[in-house]
C-alpha cells in the first residue's frame, strides 16, 4: 500500500503517494513468450499522469523555505531575464560552466529536486550538441583539422578547433540557460510569477493569456488522463495497432477537441465569478525587503565578475 503523504511542505501541504511515486515497471514479455508492445492508451496515460505530477511537485517545491523561495517574485523575474542576457554575451565556456555550477548550488539551497529537473537538464544540452554536430566538421565549417575523419583528394577533412569551441559553446549556453529557468519556475509559484510579471508593467492581456493557458494546460491534461483511464478499464483485450485502434484514437481526439472547446469557457467564467479582472492576484503581498536588496547586490556582482572574467579571457 502506497504511503498516504510522501511530501509534506512546511504549510501542511501533502501530497498522495500515490501520485509522486515512480510507476512501476511493466513486463517486456506477455505470458506466451511475445514482446509486450506497449499501446498508445498506456503510454498516454503514462505521460498525463507524470505532466500532473510535475506540476503538484512545483507547487510544493515553491512552497518550500528555501534561498529563492523567500525572495520577492519581482526580482526573482527580472534577474532572470538579466541572467539570460549576459549568458547571452558570455563566449567562452569555462565562464559558462562556472555559472551553471552557481546555479545549480542555487537550486540545492532552495530545495529544488534535481531528480525532477534532471532529464530536462541533460536532454536540452544533448539535443543542442546533435543540433551543433554538424558545424563541427571541416566540410560545414573550415577551421583547423584536430581530428581527421577521411581525406579527400589529399587533404585531411574532420573535427575542426572552430566548431568544437562552437559547438561547446552552445550546449553550455543552452544548458545553463534552461537550468536558470527551471530554477526560478521551480522556486516562484505561476500565480505569483504571473503578478509579478503584470506588477512590473507587462501587458495585461499577454499575462492573462499566460495564465489560463497555465491553467488550461493542466485541466486538460487531467481530462485526457480520465479518458484514457475510462478507455482501459472498458477494454477487455488489448489495443490493436491497426484501423481500429486508428478509429479509437481518432474518436478520442475528436471528444477531447469537443471537451477543450466547452471547457475553455467554463474556465473563465469560473475566474471570473472568483473576481479575475485581468489581474492575477495572490494572497501575499509583494514587499522588497532587505533580503531581496542583497541579493540584487550579489546578483549585479556575480554577472559583472563573469563579464569581466570573460573579457580578460579575449
Amino acid at each position: 500500500m502506497p504511503s498516504e503523504c510522501a511530501v509534506r511542505g512546511p504549510d501542511a501541504v501533502t501530497v498522495p503517494g500515490w501520485l509522486v511515486a515512480d510507476e512501476p515497471n511493466l513486463p517486456a514479455y506477455e505470458p506466451n513468450g511475445q514482446r509486450r508492445r506497449r499501446g498508445f492508451l498506456e503510454a498516454t496515460a503514462d505521460q498525463s499522469a507524470q505532466v500532473l505530477r510535475q506540476v503538484v511537485v512545483a507547487d510544493e517545491t515553491a512552497a518550500r523555505r528555501g534561498l529563492l523561495q523567500r525572495l520577492d517574485p519581482r526580482g526573482a523575474a527580472v534577474a532572470m531575464v538579466a541572467v539570460l542576457v549576459v549568458l547571452a554575451l558570455v563566449h567562452h565556456v569555462v565562464v559558462l560552466l562556472a555559472a551553471w555550477a552557481l546555479v545549480l548550488g542555487l537550486a540545492l539551497a532552495s530545495h529544488v529536486p534535481l531528480r525532477q529537473t534532471s532529464r530536462a537538464w541533460v536532454l536540452v544540452p544533448v539535443f543542442a550538441a546533435f543540433v551543433a554536430a554538424p558545424a563541427t566538421l571541416s566540410v560545414v565549417r573550415a577551421g583547423d583539422v584536430v581530428v581527421t575523419l577521411w581525406t579527400w583528394h589529399g587533404t585531411g577533412h574532420g573535427l575542426t578547433s572552430q566548431g568544437l569551441t562552437a559547438a561547446a559553446l552552445l550546449v553550455t549556453r543552452a544548458g545553463c540557460s534552461v537550468s536558470v529557468v527551471l530554477t526560478i519556475t521551480a522556486t516562484t509559484s505561476w500565480n505569483r510569477l504571473f503578478a509579478a510579471l503584470g506588477s512590473l508593467g507587462v501587458p495585461r492581456v499577454f499575462c492573462m493569456v499566460l495564465s489560463m493557458a497555465h491553467r488550461y494546460l493542466v485541466l486538460v491534461t487531467g481530462v485526457v488522463a480520465d479518458m484514457v483511464t475510462s478507455r482501459q478499464v472498458r477494454t477487455v483485450a488489448g489495443v490493436r495497432h491497426d484501423r481500429t485502434g486508428r478509429a479509437v484514437l481518432g474518436a478520442s481526439v475528436g471528444a477531447l477537441v469537443g471537451k477543450s472547446h466547452l471547457m475553455a469557457d467554463e474556465v473563465h467564467q469560473a475566474m471570473v465569478a472568483r473576481g479575475y479582472r485581468g489581474h492575477t492576484r495572490t494572497l501575499q503581498t509583494f514587499r522588497f525587503g532587505l533580503a531581496d536588496l542583497v541579493a540584487v547586490l550579489v546578483l549585479v556582482a556575480t554577472l559583472g565578475g563573469l563579464l569581466v572574467w570573460d573579457g580578460a579571457l579575449g
